[in-house]
């Protein structure tokens, strides 16, 4: 569901975390939430754990960047190299990040 979401949130980053909701609660519009202990029960219940949100939060901020971003770095560097540079590095980044603290809170690292 999370891979999902951040492909899907390609054109428009800020909708990562909304299309889990939807993904999650099998509805085709956001759900109102009276609170958060009611969002942390439906995550909880798919399966998140800390590591789970740590780990989002991070591939939140250090993933591709949107659509328009991407078009903005082709049109100014004249580079699909650079572009793709653009895209690799941070999500690269956020992955590498990620798996050291799934192993280092399983004790590995």
């Amino acid at each position: 569901m999370i891979l999902m979401a951040l492909i899907l949130g390609f054109p428009a980053n800020e909708t990562v975390i909304p299309l889990i909701i939807m993904g999650y609660t099998a509805k085709g519009t956001l759900t109102d939430f009276t609170g958060y202990a009611e969002l942390g029960g439906l995550l909880t219940q798919n399966g998140w754990t800390a590591t789970t949100a740590i780990c989002m939060i991070i591939m939140t901020v250090m993933h591709f960047p949107c659509s328009t971003t991407c078009l903005t770095i082709k049109k100014e560097t004249g580079s699909l190299k650079w572009t793709l540079l653009a895209m690799v590095i941070p999500t690269i980044c956020g992955i590498l990040t990620c798996a050291i603290i799934t192993l280092s809170r399983c004790g590995f690292v």
